[in-house]
């Protein structure tokens, strides 16, 4: 991986020196990015994907009866009516409702530890309120956790909070692992999720900040390919621990070991150099910016954070939340920001992921086994898939990586579309041949999602908002993250049984439409610029925007980055 600049600063503005810089070349920004990365691997863990829950509720030795009849019902490709499934559900003496069927599938390892902890507490096992709020909790404490994150990263530094996060969710997962009662549990995954929500925001900044911009892309990335390494180990957890005695508290408590291990190397690194300089020992900051650059480049960079500085001491006013919203600059770039994490959810990569053992029973494979395996692969084509983004975002840059990647999810999602209505209206006679196209749909979206709109949202948000309000605007985005993580995992199963699956893909084809209308309209490119340079962007289209019609004209944009 190999990304050839000039020596200058990290801002693009080259020096006569030349030089070959690599994603490998500096082992010590390389290692500050896989320990920081660890909070994305506590991301991917707790909140993998649904496919795994499927494959887990799946699997012969975790199904019981009336699972596996519920099971049934909700696996056939073809829509069943409301009445259908009352009276499926009504027709077994331990009845039950539709409800019960998405509670186990939303989320990570507590999809396959659910099915445990149901045996365990019979309150639990009666209650499908209790099971959604087992499940549902971690994602409302990451909300929270977000949003307070992105506070605590500007008040306090980005080690701090990644170190809170850290003791936070080790905590949860010690609690959730000796909890004597579903309220205990409850409260365990409360405090996983807080610190969840605080590591999806520091770990992107934490590196972004330490990392030269050439390659401040792919090292960005690297915590999303941690993310779906952590989905990937999820899954290969439920698995270890199915025969195990205590499994659903093996299951939870085993997630606290990633956090310690960030912990203590966490305590060996340093602060984040920008953050070190303009909020609290230039020193300090100096000497770790000496470990990143050259003597001709730390020269710039720092000639760059110091102008930056003179710039904090001029605006002499606090920051707060109500800034987002009051400058126009700020507005814009929050704007583009959440945006692109809320299209992130709602482009359907958990729908997707949740659909796919369905596909490829589609295609005539009816194996548990199979559908077991084929979770495996799916979080492998994942992960490879963000190996690629890594390289791709830095070369073709975070725009035009975005929209490639949506137009290949907009097609695939219309493929999964077709296979989906063909199949439920046209029996079995092309059952299979519409299967295989729906695997073709799987494999095309994974494909295109996962270098693309999987890690570009994070990296994006890592890098377009100033240094003051880093922090607190990189916690909201992510709180809408976890917001449209929420809408969507509440309202898809409601949507595909009242209009059918085809037509929800569909639906999600339309929304990738508009997702690329958005990025193509509001999103800038930042390959290669420095924050400052960033920041510059914002300025010239908030004045755009504020002149007279016609706003873009060609005195608007910089020689690198037009306004549109």
């Amino acid at each position: 991986m190999t990304i050839e600049s000039f020596v200058g600063g990290s801002s693009g503005n080259f020096g006569e020196n030349y030089r070959r810089m690599t994603y490998f070349s500096n082992n010590y920004v390389l290692g500050l990015t896989v320990v920081a990365g660890i909070g994305g691997l506590l991301f991917g863990y707790d909140t993998g994907g649904v496919s795994t829950s499927h494959t887990a509720i799946n699997s012969p030795c975790l199904l019981s009866t009336r699972q596996s009849h519920l099971l049934e019902i909700h696996t056939n490709p073809a829509p069943a009516s409301n009445s259908s499934l009352m009276a499926a559900s009504s027709s077994s003496p331990d009845s039950t409702t539709l409800d019960d069927i998405p509670i186990a599938l939303r989320k990570g390892v507590i999809s396959g530890a659910l099915l445990y902890i149901r045996d365990e507490f019979e309150e639990v096992n009666q209650s499908s309120f209790l099971q959604e709020t087992i499940v549902s909790m971690a994602l409302v404490g990451a909300m929270i956790g977000a949003a307070v994150g992105g506070w605590i990263n500007d008040a306090y530094g980005r080690k701090k909070a990644t170190l809170y996060a850290d003791i936070v969710f080790a905590l949860g997962s010690i609690v959730m692992a000796a909890a004597p009662h579903p309220y205990i549990l409850i409260f365990g995954r409360l405090l996983v999720g807080l610190g969840v929500g605080v590591a999806s925001v520091t770990a992107p900044v934490y590196i972004a900040e330490s990392s030269p911009s050439e390659i401040r892309g792919g090292l960005v990335s690297t915590n999303v390919l941690m993310i779906t390494g952590g989905q990937f180990l999820s899954y290969l957890v439920n698995l270890a621990f199915t025969e195990v005695p205590g499994t659903w508290r093996w299951m939870l408590g085993v997630s606290a070991l990633p956090a310690v291990i960030q912990f203590f190397l966490m305590l060996c690194l340093p602060e984040s150099p920008r953050w070190l300089y303009l909020k609290k020992d230039k020193t300090e900051a100096v000497a770790v910016l000496s470990k990143i650059y050259d003597p001709y480049r730390l020269e710039l960079e720092i000639d760059q954070l110091t102008t930056a500085l003179e710039e904090e001491h001029q605006r002499r006013s606090r920051v707060s939340y109500y800034d987002v919203l009051k400058i126009k600059e700020l507005r814009l770039a929050f704007f583009a920001g959440a945006g692109l994490q809320a299209f992130q959810q709602f482009t359907g990569i958990n729908t997707v992921m949740y659909y796919s053992p369905t596909i490829v029973q589609m295609a005539g494979f009816n194996s548990n086994q199979l559908a077991l395996l084929l979770s495996l692969i799916v979080a492998f084509m994942n992960a490879v898939g963000t190996i690629v983004g890594i390289y791709l975002i830095d070369h073709v840059g975070r725009r035009k990586l975005a929209l490639s990647s949506l137009c290949g999810v907009t097609a695939s999602l219309i493929i999964l579309a077709v296979a989906f209505l063909f199949t439920q209206s046209g029996g079995e006679t092309n059952g299979n041949v519409y299967g295989w196209l729906a695997v073709l749909g799987l494999a095309l979206y994974i494909a295109f999602f996962s270098p693309g709109m999987g890690p570009v949202p994070w990296t994006v948000n890592s890098e377009i908002y100033p240094e003051a309000y880093r922090g607190i605007c990189g916690g909201m985005s992510a709180t809408v993250n976890w917001i449209s993580n929420l809408i969507v995992a509440q309202t898809f199963l409601s949507v595909a049984g009242a209009v059918g699956t085809g037509t929800t893909f569909l639906i999600l084809a339309g929304v990738a439409v508009v997702a690329f209308t958005f990025v193509a309209i509001f999103v800038p490119e930042t390959k290669g610029l420095s924050f400052e340079e960033v920041e510059g962007i914002w300025r010239e289209r908030a004045a755009a925007v504020a002149a007279p019609w016609p706003w873009r004209s060609p005195g608007t944009g910089t020689a690198t980055q037009p306004l549109i």
